[in-house]
């Protein structure tokens, strides 16, 4: 009876714990924006003028405040071309996927749509899935940051490959945390909302 009641008594308090790849090209702001999440919800974090370029991956648990106690297990993946073959053999156990852009760096725009686009179209797992996908613009503090406008007019090309209401394009400064909440909290409903098609790993 005592292991049974046990039993029960864990698996009622499981909590749903979900996976989100942040991609993006090198110096993009990937484990800024990360550090910044971990900000936000009372973790210990990096000073960010002490973070250096990710090679390989960082790996963080945040324990959101919803009524769930939902954790997000976010994934920071080099975004060094060496290092994008191998992003692909994380999309089948990804739940959501953060794509962030560098949008004071112009010249490197064009890579960034060829990247994404090849993310998006060459892996089933993300176009039959319903992963949301969440493109941010990153950098949006910058006097020489590009308009959000002229992002969506590149990333709307691609979206076509995607369900329009798992996939969006938000502006942020991961630096001030300017949009970040906002955009986890986008995330976090889509991530919700497929559940059934891609579930939470229970803990």
């Amino acid at each position: 009876m005592f292991h049974l009641a046990k039993g029960l008594y864990t698996n009622y308090n499981k909590k749903p714990q979900y996976s989100v790849l942040l991609l993006g090209l090198d110096n993009a702001g990937k484990t800024t924006f990360l550090e910044n999440c971990k900000k936000q919800y009372g973790q210990i974090y990096k000073d960010f003028d002490k973070i250096t370029p990710t090679v390989g991956q960082n790996v963080a648990v945040i324990q959101l405040l919803d009524k769930e106690h939902t954790f997000l297990k976010f994934w920071d993946i080099g975004g060094q071309k060496q290092l994008r073959r191998l992003w692909p053999s994380y999309y089948s156990q990804c739940h959501g996927i953060i794509f962030i852009i560098d949008s004071s760096d112009k010249t490197r725009l064009q890579e960034c749509q060829e990247t994404f686009l090849n993310m998006v179209i060459s892996n089933n797992n993300l176009e039959d899935s319903g992963i949301p996908i969440l493109m941010v613009a990153n950098k949006q503090d910058r006097e020489d940051a590009m308009e959000v406008s002229d992002i969506k007019q590149i990333f709307n090309k691609i979206a076509e490959h995607l369900d329009a209401s798992d996939s969006r394009v938000l502006p942020i400064s991961a630096l001030t945390g300017e949009g970040v909440q906002d955009s986890l909290d986008w995330l976090v409903t889509r991530l919700k909302r497929n559940k059934k098609t891609r579930p939470p790993i229970y803990k």
